[in-house]
């Protein structure tokens, strides 16, 4: 790993980890697909969604598409999954221009949160 992207991934998981979570008291699993298009490849916003999921509790996989975009598939309390794809639209060194936001069926016995390379 370059030292670039070493450092880069550090600032990105210091990052995600001062986010502030929003306190959440309903029940409601849901699970979304969320295409992000735009500047999200190589400024570390895998590693970001990856880092608030597992805060969270969250559930599911991102990874990087052949077009530039990146996709996540994200399960769990709907609030969370509404204030993660808040916190990515809004993030300074990316830059969302669109997003696709799909429901999908909820998958039983998923325990993780991964990136897929």
């Amino acid at each position: 790993m370059s030292v670039f992207k070493k450092l880069r991934n550090d600032y990105v998981i210091w990052h995600a980890n001062r986010i502030k979570l929003p306190d959440v008291t309903s029940n409601v699993t849901v699970r979304k697909k969320v295409i992000f298009a735009g500047r999200v490849q190589k400024v570390g916003f895998r590693l970001e969604v990856h880092r608030l999921a597992q805060r969270m509790g969250l559930t599911g996989w991102v990874r990087n598409l052949e077009d530039g975009s990146v996709e996540a598939e994200i399960q769990g309390e709907a609030l969370y999954i509404d204030f993660l794809v808040n916190c990515m639209k809004s993030l300074k060194r990316a830059c969302v221009k669109n997003m696709t936001l799909v429901e999908l069926p909820n998958r039983e016995g998923e325990e993780d949160f991964t990136i897929l390379k």
